[in-house]
């Protein structure tokens, strides 16, 4: 018998109620029914998907659902394989708690579930059209939720592992949640990443060439890093569906003047660069 989404939000909040925190007055929450109160009586109810909304207001990105929808399938396809193949190595054996910080669709820590992370998982993202493709994974002991990045809804030292996988950081915030000698792993593009699409796009431009040393720099001055390791290899495009698919969740799309979007869609290349910079962190 299939269980209902709201059935399995609730039965997640009611086991783990003491990893919540109200985002408006931080005080510990407490599950009753569909929903999580706080002393103050704030109040957040689960939707019929299963998910919660933090937000205080609605948050409008440009994170559409046709883009999120690309993106998964080319995790399906396997872009990120490697990336994830790696990072499931890198994971502790018990985690305490996993918070997958924006998770989009939440296709990486669906993967990385079938890859063995163990322990109840949040992913949650600022886009309430993610989180309700990622209510639609099938992965078990995984709670999804819209929530701000400045201000988590998770109690002091509530999580072992924090994934950071191509999304903002707030290093104040990951370690005010972490434990004490939890970790977190961030992913960061590196100069050749999509560089295919910056040459198409920006070719002479700025915008043609992309640095991460502000990002790694910044990172060294808030952790002490514990592992590093780079990746650079070539995904092949098999199909002209893959290719559309990788312009479709691409932002550099956005960024990139209309003809030149449509341009290449008429001559589309047969592979992508994937540079990455894999990082396993202690906040210091």
């Amino acid at each position: 018998m299939t269980i209902k989404k709201i059935t399995q939000g609730a039965n997640f909040l009611a086991t783990y109620p003491q990893v919540f925190r109200c985002p408006i007055c931080h005080q510990a929450m407490t599950a009753e029914q569909t929903s999580l109160i706080c002393p103050d009586h704030h109040q957040f109810d689960l939707s019929k998907k299963g998910t919660l909304y933090f937000l205080q207001k609605q948050i409008k990105t440009e994170y559409t659902t046709e883009m999120l929808a690309a993106r998964g399938r080319m995790i399906q396809r396997g872009i990120f394989k490697p990336m994830l193949d790696l990072i499931s190595e890198w994971l502790p054996a018990d985690n305490q708690l996993t918070i997958d910080v924006g998770c989009g669709e939440g296709g990486l820590l669906t993967q990385l579930a079938q890859r063995g992370l163990n322990g109840p998982k949040i992913g949650f993202d600022i886009s309430k059209d993610g989180i309700y493709l990622a209510s639609q994974q099938q992965v078990s002991n995984t709670f999804w939720c819209v929530a701000d990045l400045t201000n988590l809804p998770f109690a002091d030292h509530s999580t072992s592992t924090i994934l950071n996988i191509f999304s903002p950081s707030h290093y104040r915030e990951f370690a005010r949640v972490l434990t004490t000698d939890g970790t977190f792993i961030k992913v960061i593009p590196g100069p050749n990443y999509l560089h295919e699409l910056r040459q198409a796009f920006f070719n002479g431009a700025d915008k043609e060439n992309y640095s991460n040393e502000p990002v790694m720099k910044h990172l060294g001055e808030v952790a002490t890093i514990l592992k590093q390791q780079e990746l650079n290899y070539q995904f092949e495009l098999t199909n002209n569906e893959a290719f559309t698919d990788l312009l479709q969740m691409s932002p550099l799309e956005w960024q990139a003047p209309l003809e030149q979007v449509e341009a290449l869609k008429n001559n589309p290349f047969s592979h992508i660069s994937i540079n990455l910079q894999i990082v396993q962190c202690q906040l210091k």
